[in-house]
């Protein structure tokens, strides 16, 4: 079937490299990790796939204006305020907490990017839908044509952007010999799970895909997916059926945003082994899901990828007060 408009704004097609060192240390199965974070220059990550349907569906309403939301230090909100001055967009966040006296990581670049930011409290957020409507009301009051964006631009549209990744997966996995059993991704706001879930039933790749969850639990994202699933089939009048990946919830620790130190410890490791560098907040939390089910037999075949979903910039507020000495020992 064919996929929507949409624009060239990513670097594509990303590295599929192995990790034989990671593989090796482990003792399990080969590690491959496909390098989504090496999608643009200023670290979009895995967003930019899903942002460039919804971007180009953007522009093709005439909008003159962009409206997403996230936590403070969220990926995507940077990723959209970095693509909305490259396309001459206003962007307007509406950012879960209270303001950082000192910005660092995406919020810096949020305010670099001239992006107009309304913080929000958690119970306020919880509202989001007005949230949305109150902000779009006011810049239709200015003349600008407002659009919206789910968090994560995770919605029948943007599950495009993963729907795409499953076939260059497929061509990885060709070009490499492999037949890989399963790939590992971080669930945030799900829209990467489900477009691979699809993805991976319109280009026939018999592997699993296991989420991690890194925010809500494995039952919000399962019924996210289903949901997600169903508007992009009834949109795009298709009756392609997906079937469920897994999902994993022993991963979440304190919550969103909150790492142990294992985690922290897991992302050093990786960077001085293999030259990898991950978040605390998305990628940290799944490749400590990955080693986990490694070490307890929970994975199987010869071959499972990684997917590197980007967020390098959370490592500089999460980071700043901690002393790496302490979390090699």
């Amino acid at each position: 079937m064919n996929p929507p408009p949409k624009l060239d704004l990513a670097r594509l097609p990303t590295p599929l490299q192995p990790l034989d060192r990671l593989s090796e240390a482990l003792g399990g199965p080969r590690i491959w990790i496909k390098r989504d974070d090496l999608t643009e220059g200023a670290g979009a990550g895995n967003k930019i796939r899903k942002l460039e349907f919804v971007l180009a569906d953007a522009l093709d309403q005439g909008a003159t204006a962009l409206i997403t939301s996230g936590g403070l230090q969220s990926n995507h909100c940077r990723a959209t305020a970095l693509f909305a001055a490259k396309l001459g967009l206003q962007c307007h966040l509406i950012l879960r907490g209270e303001p950082a006296k000192t910005a660092n990581g995406n919020l810096l670049l949020n305010q670099l990017l001239g992006a107009s930011i309304d913080y929000v409290s958690d119970r306020a957020f919880e509202d989001l839908d007005q949230l949305y409507d109150r902000k779009a009301a006011q810049l239709r009051a200015l003349g600008e044509r407002p659009y919206s964006i789910p968090i994560g631009a995770s919605d029948e549209l943007g599950l495009w952007g993963y729907i795409q990744a499953a076939q260059e997966l497929s061509v990885d996995f060709a070009a490499a010999q492999i037949k890989p059993s399963c790939i590992v991704t971080a669930v945030g706001s799900g829209g990467t799970y489900a477009g691979l879930l699809l993805g991976k039933a319109l280009h026939h790749l018999s592997l699993t895909v296991i989420g991690i969850c890194v925010s809500r639990n494995a039952a919000f994202f399962n019924q996210k997916a289903a949901i997600d699933i169903a508007k992009w089939q009834q949109r795009f009048q298709s009756k392609l059926k997906a079937e469920p990946g897994q999902l994993r919830n022993d991963f979440i620790g304190e919550g969103y945003g909150v790492a142990s130190a294992e985690v922290y410890r897991l992302i050093a490791w990786l960077a001085q082994l293999e030259g990898i560098l991950l978040d605390p907040v998305y990628t940290g939390k799944a490749f400590q899901g990955l080693v986990q089910m490694i070490k307890h037999g929970d994975i199987n075949g010869t071959d499972v990828v990684f997917l590197h979903t980007g967020g390098l910039m959370g490592l500089f507020p999460q980071m700043s007060g901690l002393a790496l000495s302490e979390l090699m020992e």
